[in-house]
């Protein structure tokens, strides 16, 4: 079995639920990966890659043709759409170490055409940091909260603003929290009602999470204009 047998890349995703296919990097090989471009580039598609480690994307023959953040390890094959309206997405990271997390949200929704704003370190350890900024979060119709130790921060910012909000925990913390399964089990628990969960450190579900609402309220105010 040849390298490009081993995969079958889903082009009619984006029409069956507005999200477009994005390529898992972990786990897959330079070989496979650089395959699954030159499948794209073939068809003239354009592709969103994450998970993509830095070691791994110098070992692509297609590397100087990526859009990279090493951060976030995200990259983009070919022609993303321009971003284009205001934000309608907070993305708020606890701290500097959840930033990566939240930086693959941010990509995503880029890559969307989305435009998003970025709150970075305003965690509940220093609560004022997040109060200053509060007005600006609530300005935002959906909000996607990174935050790993305790993972306190999901259930103030879910007891402070009427969008929806949106948590993932990080694997950021020591000890007990057994890299974001305390964060994990505590947005779970939350007691602040309506809060989504997803995955420890899935910023690119969250982002996808945030898609799916933008899109149907975007049908919704459709359907009242009719």
């Amino acid at each position: 079995m040849s390298v490009a047998e081993e995969f079958t890349l889903d082009f009619a995703r984006s029409e069956r639920i507005g999200l477009e296919e994005a390529i898992f990097c972990a786990g897959k090989s330079p070989e496979q990966i650089d395959a699954i471009l030159e499948a794209a580039r073939a068809r003239g598609a354009s592709l969103l890659l994450t998970r993509l480690d830095p070691e791994k994307r110098d070992r692509l023959s297609a590397a100087a043709r990526l859009d990279y953040c090493a951060v976030s390890r995200t990259a983009v094959f070919g022609a993303a759409p321009r971003i284009a309206g205001p934000a309608r997405v907070a993305v708020v990271a606890a701290g500097t170490s959840d930033v990566p997390v939240a930086r693959e949200a941010l990509r995503v929704l880029a890559y969307a055409g989305r435009a998003a704003t970025l709150f970075a370190d305003v965690g509940v350890a220093g609560l004022w940091r997040l109060t200053t900024r509060i007005e600006e979060i609530r300005a935002h119709p959906v909000v996607i909260v990174a935050a790993g130790m305790d993972a306190a921060l999901p259930s103030v910012v879910g007891g402070l603003v009427a969008g929806a909000v949106i948590a993932v925990p990080t694997s950021v913390g020591y000890g007990v929290a057994a890299g974001g399964r305390a964060a994990l089990d505590a947005v779970l628990a939350s007691c602040a009602p309506g809060i989504t969960v997803v995955n420890i450190d899935n910023g690119y579900g969250a982002a996808c999470a945030a898609l799916r609402l933008l899109h149907a309220a975007g049908r919704l105010a459709e359907e009242i204009e009719r």
